[in-house]
């Protein structure tokens, strides 16, 4: 675990959101769309709370306190996730350490042999809850980083709920999300807000580039926006626009049928929720054009996606944006993946033919 550095375009909000520390709220929400580097500015920002020798309100990186960081044994540092979203960003292990104890900076709830969970477990906050009533080991602070939160469940939220109404004293809460909406009423209600904007399109279109990403116009616009999303779809090797989407989008633009076969062949062998995602992004930008705007996820293939919307009703695309977000809801559930592809695929082409 390295030290976390702020994304570029947030560096002058952190300068300025950090520069209030001896004001700073116990608990804050930091939100905004997935894929714009929300949880490297919370890191990045507990580096900076905890850091012994902060430098521009921002981490120096040479301290006791950020070495610890970058090695990952800060003892007033602790990070909450899933299990599966450890398992995603490398932590395989992040369960336990070497003494079967749970590692210093890292809560995570511990699935012995079950699937990683997806959920922010209750006994993650009640781990956390013990470790936050003993002293601090540098004099200063102790910081939680929690992410997502709307990964936590209905246990798990109100457990820390009821920790955010009496706070420890000198503990901050960073809760990371990508929805909000999603959260408890009462535990928003006790959280100060920071909505972190997607960065302007130079700046991240910039960004990617330097970072050496093919097809970074394609691959920001297919992440509407967001850098750090077009970054890992090109560490993934994943294209901007999906062949097999091409191809679905130039047929239906030319009035044929697709293969619908060959397609599930595909899809598969593919998590459903990426494939409804980029389903869900088609529908997105035919009605951004039937409303006279331009595509905003695949805007390469506007001219096809315009001839879809022209022969395809506005209220059935309506209606496909509205069903593939049911099925969206229900995509990590055990299904059986042949026929859920089979009928999301009819599905689409029933509504593009207006049926």
């Amino acid at each position: 675990m390295s030290l976390a550095v702020v994304p570029p375009w947030y560096a002058q909000t952190a300068q300025q959101w950090l520069s209030q520390r001896e004001r700073f709220a116990h608990a804050w929400l930091i939100h905004g769309l997935a894929g714009t580097g929300k949880v490297d500015f919370a890191r990045a920002a507990a580096a900076a709370l905890l850091c012994e020798s902060p430098r521009g309100h921002l981490a120096c990186g040479v301290c006791p306190a950020c070495v610890w960081m970058s090695s990952g044994n800060h003892p007033d540092f602790r990070r909450i996730r899933p299990d599966a979203v450890a398992q995603e960003e490398g932590d395989e292990e992040a369960g336990e350490n070497e003494d079967g104890e749970a590692p210093a900076v890292d809560v995570v709830a511990r699935a012995s042999k079950k699937a990683p969970s997806k959920e922010i477990r209750v006994e993650q906050i009640r781990a956390m809850e013990a470790w936050a009533t003993t002293g601090t080991h540098r004099g200063g602070l102790r910081v939680v980083v929690l992410y997502p939160a709307d990964s936590l469940n209905v246990v798990s939220a109100n457990a820390l709920l009821k920790i955010l109404e009496e706070p420890p004293p000198a503990t901050v809460f960073l809760l990371v999300s990508n929805a909000p909406d999603r959260l408890l009423p009462t535990l928003i209600s006790r959280c100060r807000r920071l909505p972190l904007p997607v960065p302007a399109p130079d700046v991240a279109l910039a960004w990617l580039t330097a970072q050496g990403a093919d097809d970074a116009a394609g691959r920001l616009a297919a992440n509407g926006g967001a850098p750090m999303g077009a970054w890992r779809s090109f560490q993934a090797e994943i294209p901007a626009r999906p062949v097999w989407l091409g191809d679905l989008i130039d047929t239906l633009a030319a009035g044929r049928s697709p293969d619908v076969g060959a397609m599930v062949e595909l899809l598969e062998k593919q998590p459903p929720a990426h494939w409804l995602d980029a389903l869900q992004r088609m529908t997105v930008d035919i009605a951004l054009i039937q409303a006279g705007a331009g595509a905003r996820y695949y805007p390469s293939a506007s001219g096809a996606l315009e001839r879809i919307g022209t022969s395809a009703g506005r209220v059935s695309i309506a209606e496909l944006g509205r069903w593939l977000q049911r099925q969206q809801g229900i995509s990590g559930h055990p299904l059986n993946g042949r026929l859920f592809a089979h009928e999301t695929l009819l599905r689409v082409v029933e509504a593009v033919r207006g049926r």
